[in-house]
């Protein structure tokens, strides 16, 4: 009874933030433009206060240099995968491969990861994170525009807060400053801060992925193809992990992390970085469906979890 009531409790609060997030998009609690300030508030404060914490907090080791980049690395063989899955089936898009590979982390899985893994160090998910957004941002970005505009990469990368919060969070931590903040008594302060600000991060992620949410106008029939290719990918890149664990990594890999990050759907920049009209609308209806999919992947992850 104990583990029905831990899935219950752990599930309970996404469902119930999809719902509310729902629930504003037909009774125009919210508007379109009122969600995405909510988006910015968590991109620019919320969640740049969880990483500060979580990697001030965190134990540094070989983990800290090794996991971004195998992180990198498998997002790079996922696209490759995808290129070939698209190539193969004959489908005609210049985008759909780009589904294959990226996983939303910033407006999904830190909230998800919290509530799966309470008593995990936030670290063991935002180590791998660090390389997948490292890759959104270069690789992914300039393939997927087409364009190889250095200056505007580099400008788009030393403007977001994400990375910045997550350079101050490793400045604290492997410095040992929050050790001797501690020690002085006064690492109880940052913590506060951090706690105060991130508290309602994964509320109101939860709340806007639900309003976008729409599952009627979703075109099940053209998307399921899509779907299914990153279900394929996302257990290939599983067993490359669980691979990796077992004969180089040492179990450095947290399983749970990468179960977690490998169900996420791909990022929602997508239709922004790539200026294709005729794409955009199947690209946004396939990010909702696979977050739909994350949704249900995630009530299932938590029944695993909580029988153990």
């Amino acid at each position: 009874m104990d583990k029905v009531i831990s899935i219950i409790q752990t599930a309970l609060p996404v469902f119930l933030a999809l719902f509310l997030g729902m629930l504003c998009r037909s009774r125009n609690f919210l508007t379109r433009s009122g969600v995405d300030t909510l988006k910015k508030v968590v991109i620019n404060i919320t969640l740049p206060a969880v990483l500060v914490n979580a990697f001030a907090t965190a134990e540094y080791s070989m983990a800290a240099l090794i996991l971004p980049a195998v992180m990198f690395g498998l997002c790079c063989v996922a696209l490759a995968l995808g290129k070939l899955i698209i190539r193969i089936s004959g489908m005609k898009s210049r985008l759909a491969p780009f589904l294959a590979t990226g996983f939303e982390a910033g407006m999904l899985g830190y909230a998800l990861f919290s509530l799966l893994f309470p008593g995990e160090s936030l670290s063991a998910f935002a180590l791998p994170d660090i390389g997948q957004t490292l890759f959104v941002f270069t690789l992914f970005k300039i393939l997927i525009s087409g364009k190889t505009d250095w200056k505007s990469i580099g400008r788009d990368m030393a403007t977001t807060l994400i990375l910045w919060a997550v350079l101050i969070g490793v400045l604290i931590g492997a410095t040992g400053l929050y050790g001797k903040l501690q020690a002085w008594g006064v690492a109880g302060i940052l913590d506060s801060a951090t706690d105060f600000v991130s508290a309602p991060t994964g509320m109101i992620i939860l709340l806007t992925v639900g309003y976008d949410l729409v599952i009627k106008e979703i075109p099940w029939r053209k998307t399921a193809g899509l779907m299914g290719m990153r279900l394929v990918i996302a257990a290939i890149l599983f067993g490359i992990v669980v691979l990796l664990n077992k004969t180089v990594l040492n179990d450095m890999f947290f399983t749970g992390a990468a179960m977690l990050m490998f169900i996420l759907p791909p990022p929602y920049v997508i239709p922004v970085f790539a200026d294709e009209p005729e794409e955009r609308v199947q690209i946004s209806a396939a990010l909702s469906a696979m977050t739909l999919m994350t949704v249900i992947l995630f009530a299932v992850l938590t029944v695993i979890v909580g029988m153990r």
